[in-house]
């Protein structure tokens, strides 16, 4: 399965958003009564065009879908000949998240928030049953088939080889897609295990023996007591090597 670009889907949308609300505020400006139907359609076409807009200069296989919520069913907004729009610090559009819409040009100045949910469906790799936290996943414990990569913050892994072999950091339920934040590295060995140090430098390579005193996790740094006492760190290469650099 092919790895779909999450950042580069959220990123695109956001880049299409702020270029299409720029039109969208020139011709949508409020006629001083509640925010109705004539309102939301507009922001609705808006977001519409974005989403596209994004998906077509975007190679993801994701499939958007666009859910607006309500303002405040009591809000009246002063006329205005000009709304701009903005994305909220620290949000985007992605996943549940708001728009900020704010009168530059009008008798009265008002800012306010409108409720939108992004989804974005594309492959992801779903859990067949409910995993316990230390369990070490293989293929057979996920089917492919089509989840809302925005439904979380963390990135889904539509790649197997992102979480085959990896340990399920918590309580997993039948039904989620595999996600980034779902699952850490395996433990290579235990602390106090004997393992084989191999130190390599320019145009040499020694091999020797130490005792490992913290858990290795294949891929991370892990202190060793050499031969002669000396403690050090290296890279945790297999369950059964370390490697340093020289």
């Amino acid at each position: 399965m092919a790895i779909p670009a999450f950042p580069l889907a959220a990123g695109a949308l956001l880049l299409a958003a702020c270029t299409a609300f720029s039109a969208f505020a020139q011709q949508a400006p409020s006629e001083g009564a509640e925010a109705g139907e004539a309102f939301a359609a507009s922001t609705r076409q808006w977001l519409d065009d974005a989403v596209a807009q994004a998906q077509s200069a975007n190679p993801a296989p994701l499939r958007m879908e666009v859910a607006i919520g309500a303002l405040d069913n009591r809000l009246r907004l002063a006329p205005c000949s000009r709304v701009e729009p903005y994305i909220p610090t620290g949000l985007r559009l992605w996943g549940r998240t708001r728009l900020g819409l704010r009168c530059v040009e009008g008798g009265a100045r008002w800012n306010v928030f409108l409720p939108v949910t992004i989804k974005a469906f594309g492959p992801a790799w779903v859990l067949r049953d409910n995993v316990l936290p230390g369990t070490v996943l293989s293929a057979a414990d996920a089917i492919e088939a089509e989840a809302d990569w925005a439904a979380e913050p963390s990135p889904v892994m539509a790649d197997a080889a992102q979480w085959v072999g990896q340990v399920a950091s918590r309580s997993l339920q039948a039904g989620q897609p595999l996600r980034q934040s779902m699952v850490k590295p395996a433990q290579a060995f235990a602390a106090g295990t004997q393992v084989r140090v191999v130190a390599q430098g320019q145009g040499f390579e020694i091999a020797t023996e130490a005792q490992a005193l913290t858990p290795g996790v294949v891929g991370q740094m892990v202190r060793i007591r050499m031969e002669n006492g000396r403690i050090t760190t290296g890279v945790v290469q297999d369950p059964r090597t370390v490697r340093l650099s020289m």
